[in-house]
């Protein structure tokens, strides 16, 4: 069958991933990629930057255990770069962005496909699943689920089909990656969210539909969730920068938070009602948090309140910095 008489379902695909430092979750997330029930031509491209563990390898590996994986060097290692450059490569009209930490849903691809072309949207992306093992992946994981943690944005906590700000990852058409110029290789993080606030602005629609996930890996320590959250609330800030517009009460909410905190312990020492400003933070996090975690196990109950905190403070304090020039 010639591709112009092709079914869109059965469309050639190109998933295009940059990774560094992933040799523990890049095979089973190739592997995720490569068991999808596609009935058209796919492509996997990775693009690998200089990792201080054996992701090199490893991707070489998986090239050359299947011919559908294809690695293209990132030299800067920085991910904006990795995927502009995965996108060079790729031979195929629809793109699909993976991530090294995830793992694509049954029939993810194919479904996608399916939307794109029901819905005439520019990029398609569904729920970003955080699902993790251990007490402390498990209690991030929660949080990330959780409009208490990460505020009511559809891709992670789910909703009705429709028309979105962003989504997680996303499936496009390559058409719209060229007419936007690809991914802004000045956003070391938040490259996603600006995308597609370009996207919009040029006239396409970002759709967002609960039939896609993709199982997310959550940060295993407070200290890489920490520095996770403070890049991701440095890189939002960089976005309202950039484009103005798109601010609005989500991102101010934990900058906000961190401020009335610190007037309240620094300010209670003069004036003791200001105290209520932190107390009542801690409360807040501490019943919402068992809310959050009831019906699991006492260890991930114990560690909600603390991860609530990280995330809301050293996101809130990325913000309030900004990303270094």
């Amino acid at each position: 069958m010639s591709s112009a008489s092709r079914p869109v379902s059965a469309a050639p695909v190109s998933v295009v991933m940059t990774v560094l430092n992933e040799q523990e979750h890049l095979p089973q997330a190739v592997r995720s990629v490569l068991a999808q029930d596609y009935p058209g031509p796919m492509e996997v491209v990775v693009a690998v930057g200089p990792s201080r563990d054996r992701t090199q390898e490893v991707a070489d590996g998986l090239a050359a255990a299947d011919d559908r994986v294809r690695v293209v060097p990132n030299p800067s290692g920085r991910t904006p770069d990795g995927l502009n450059a995965a996108v060079a490569q790729a031979r195929h009209e629809i793109v699909v962005r993976m991530d090294g930490h995830g793992e694509l849903s049954e029939g993810y691809v194919r479904r996608a496909v399916e939307i794109l072309e029901e819905t005439g949207a520019a990029n398609v992306g569904g729920i970003m699943l955080a699902e993790g093992t251990g007490a402390m992946q498990e209690a991030v994981a929660l949080a990330m689920r959780s409009p208490l943690g990460m505020g009511a944005e559809r891709f992670h906590v789910g909703g009705e089909a429709g028309p979105a700000d962003t989504v997680f990852l996303g499936v496009f058409r390559r058409e719209w990656l060229r007419r936007v110029g690809g991914y802004d290789p000045a956003f070391s993080r938040a490259q996603d969210w600006e995308m597609n606030h370009r996207i919009r602005q040029a006239g396409g629609t970002v759709w967002f539909t609960p039939e896609l996930t993709v199982t997310y890996r959550p940060r295993s320590t407070f200290r890489d969730l920490a520095r996770q959250f403070y890049g991701s609330g440095q890189w939002r800030r960089q976005v309202v920068r950039q484009h103005p517009d798109s601010v609005n009460a989500r991102y101010l909410a934990p900058p906000v938070t961190l401020a009335l905190i610190a007037l309240g312990a620094a300010g209670g020492l003069a004036w003791r009602p200001l105290w209520v400003l932190p107390l009542g933070y801690a409360a807040a996090v501490t019943v919402g948090g068992a809310w959050v975690a009831r019906g699991h196990a006492p260890e991930v109950v114990a560690r909600m309140p603390a991860v609530l905190t990280t995330m809301h403070l050293t996101w809130g304090a990325g913000f309030l910095r900004g990303p270094q020039r």
